[in-house]
């Protein structure tokens, strides 16, 4: 089978993923309710209780909406940060009542990798406005896949974490006109476009041009605003910004989106 990557909703009302080896299926992000998770995973064909594991990003309810529900039918391990948890944790309890319970609570850091079956995971800290909010790559099968949403800049860590990618799952949020003369109340356009936002189209070009390796065969640009973004312009402004390196390595660039799943990509 190899390795495959799919994105099942990416944008502001629900982030999801699933990133697979011959022998595991990590569902990465729980931001859309179980019952439509499930309804998109076997669409693409699978069964959703092969998921070995769910893994966390940070706290924000794009990407954990449906964790608690998705954990309790699946009986899986989740894996966050303790930052996270506790985060989480605490805003679950403030909307139910009481103190949510994980069964199977798996805890890492950023910057110590792990394995979940036979997927190497390197989490890797971002810049985004959540307590403790990380990236991730994934090694299986002599195959890297990086996915980095939710920042507002490319760091140097994350833009050295993220070389050598055969596949890359980015931000590109938003066009920053769009974003200035849309509909957002000007505090919340502050926060979209801090550096602890989210990507512009803008920013990741500019990493595109002078700092990208150029060593993956896909790019996905996730997490695009549908208010403040257009996906031809963020492939427009990626594949300019790439140039001629997207000829000659082959690099085809994709689009995540919010209202279906994307075709696994497969390698």
């Amino acid at each position: 089978m190899g390795v495959s990557v799919s994105v099942l909703a990416s944008g502001s009302r629900g982030n999801s993923a699933i990133v697979s080896s011959s022998r595991t299926r990590i569902l990465v992000d729980a931001g859309i309710s179980c019952r439509e998770t499930f309804k998109r995973v076997k669409a693409g064909g699978d069964d959703p209780r092969s998921v070995s594991a769910i893994l966390i990003t940070h706290e924000h309810a794009d990407h954990v909406y449906g964790l608690l529900v998705l954990a309790r039918k699946l009986n899986i391990p989740v894996f966050m940060t303790g930052a996270t948890h506790q985060a989480w944790a605490r805003s679950v309890r403030d909307a139910i009542g009481k103190r949510p319970e994980l069964g199977k609570l798996e805890v890492f850091s950023a910057g110590r990798c792990f394995y979940i079956g036979d997927i190497a995971i390197t989490p890797f800290t971002i810049p985004h406005d959540a307590i403790d909010p990380v990236g991730f790559t994934f090694r299986a099968e002599g195959v890297k896949v990086g996915i980095a949403t939710d920042l507002g800049r490319m760091s140097a860590n994350v833009r050295d974490t993220l070389r050598g990618c055969d596949v890359l799952v980015i931000e590109s949020n938003h066009d920053i006109e769009k974003l200035r003369i849309g509909p957002y109340p000007w505090s919340v356009k502050q926060r979209v476009g801090s550096p602890t936002g989210h990507l512009s189209n803008e920013r990741l070009a500019e990493f595109f041009s002078t700092d990208y390796d150029g060593t993956a065969s896909y790019i996905v640009l996730a997490h695009l605003s549908e208010q403040n973004n257009d996906p031809e312009l963020a492939r427009r402004a990626a594949e300019k910004a790439l140039g001629p390196r997207q000829t000659l390595l082959h690099n085809r660039v994709l689009l995540a989106t919010q209202s279906e799943p994307m075709e696994a990509i497969r390698l």
